[in-house]
């Protein structure tokens, strides 16, 4: 909690620092030119700041990452979007408003900067509506990450011109050293997360030693390190990683992202058990021995390492979202945790149970105290365990005397994951207790 709230003071200040070096330098600068000006100005610094700082919120680096999680950090960086937006959008309107006249909206004969200011306004309304409406206009993720890399930087550029040019405040010596060094890093940052760095770790690729069917659509793909690397990277069980696999033979090579299903305590290969969802993962199969794989990683909090004080767990998964829960249940394994674990693993059927031998061995292990419990929604004939849907009557039955201690650990289809955590807080289980990664960030 410490470490993040650190970095969310770093943030504001970076903000909010045009706005404290223009007040230092200018602090007549109110009174001369009204309240509404100056509230119109302030708003085009400040989501001129919020803009520059995007790039580093959402380019996966890891000592902003660590506190929070890459999937409330990208959250967080389409939020502060809408909120740059709606600052941008008040900023002309106060200006005119301020004095500068209703002409800076509706006119034409307009100098060029406040042309290239509409410009960019236009234009980032088109990069946010992208991306907060990406599932319904049907844009793929591929294609929306191409709009998203022309459309970022040309929009700094722009807004930074813009800024220069217009900004009575930038004549100031901090501020007009300042300016150009702002959107020099915001560049750097973006094609660093871009182009630099995947560069850098295709040159250095992890290789595909075996690839193992688990279920009708779903493969686990087991990789060893770059040549020359004896151990992958370090990573905490649950957490996840990107993948760029190459595999030449007309496949698709696209990045994304899959939790880790192995453990950290198997040595000198990492896996990730991928489900046959989409039109890339549909190619997952294909896969071979000897292929080649961009990795990035680790990320994420979703690992009861994260929470030592709990001694109790509960792991509550559907179908693939069973990957780091094994991944945990393995290292406990490993290392001879005596945790006590009760996991509710819910499938549509029998055949469709990821690692059902393994978790079946793992229940009569003494590390951890495993209670495992299937739930079939169709189950056969000869089945003598849970049936029907995950619901609040299930919950409440396997999970009544946890509520006051457990951690609840959850991942699995969104469905089930916003519905079971509405029966965990209706039975009065604290935000704190309950874990959970949201994946449709890059959806």
């Amino acid at each position: 909690m410490f470490k993040g709230m650190i970095r969310i003071i770093l943030y504001m200040l970076i903000i909010l620092a045009p706005l404290l070096l223009v007040t230092i330098i200018t602090p007549g600068a109110l009174h001369e030119q009204g309240i509404l000006y100056e509230i119109g100005k302030n708003f085009g610094l400040t989501a001129f700041m919020i803009l520059m700082l995007q790039p580093l919120i959402a380019g996966r680096f890891k000592w902003i990452e660590a506190p929070f999680g890459l999937d409330i950090l990208i959250r967080f960086h389409k939020y502060m979007a809408f909120f740059a937006i709606c600052l941008l959008i008040l900023h002309p309107v106060l200006l005119a408003a301020g004095g500068l006249g209703w002409k800076l909206l509706i006119g034409i004969d307009l100098p060029w900067y406040i042309w290239v200011a509409k410009i960019t306004l236009v234009l980032l309304l088109i990069h946010v509506g992208l991306s907060a409406f990406q599932n319904q206009i049907g844009i793929k993720f591929e294609k929306w990450r191409f709009s998203h890399d022309i459309l970022a930087p040309l929009i700094f550029v722009l807004a930074f011109f813009h800024s220069w040019f217009a900004g009575q405040n930038l004549e100031n010596p901090p501020l007009k050293f300042i300016w150009p060094v702002i959107v020099i890093l915001a560049l750097g940052f973006f094609f660093y997360h871009r182009i630099f760095r995947p560069m850098v770790l295709a040159g250095k690729p992890y290789r595909v030693v075996k690839v193992k069917q688990e279920t009708d659509d779903a493969w686990t793909i087991t990789m060893t390190p770059p040549a020359g690397t004896k151990k992958v990277y370090d990573y905490l069980p649950g957490q996840f990683h990107f993948i760029t696999f190459h595999r030449s033979r007309d496949l698709p090579e696209e990045e994304h992202h899959w939790t880790i299903s192995s453990s950290p305590t198997d040595h000198g290969i990492i896996s990730s058990t991928i489900k046959a969802l989409g039109d890339f993962t549909s190619t997952i199969g294909k896969t071979r021995t000897g292929d080649t794989a961009t990795v990035h990683g680790p990320f994420g909090r979703f690992s009861y390492v994260n929470y030592p004080d709990e001694q109790d767990l509960v792991f509550i998964a559907g179908g693939i979202g069973v990957t780091p829960l094994r991944s945990m249940l393995r290292h406990m394994n490993h290392i001879e945790l005596e945790k006590s674990v009760l996991f509710i693993y819910a499938n549509s059927d029998e055949k469709n149970i990821v690692f059902r031998n393994e978790l079946n061995n793992l229940a009569t292990e003494k590390y951890p105290r495993l209670k495992l419990i299937h739930v079939l929604e169709n189950p056969p004939k000869n089945w003598t365990g849970e049936t029907g849907l995950l619901n609040y009557e299930k919950i409440e039955r396997f999970c009544q005397d946890k509520v006051k201690n457990a951690g609840f650990y959850v991942c699995g289809p969104p469905a089930l994951v916003e519905t079971t955590i509405g029966h965990l807080k209706k039975l009065g289980v604290p935000d704190k207790r309950i874990h959970l990664e949201i994946f449709s960030f890059l959806d």
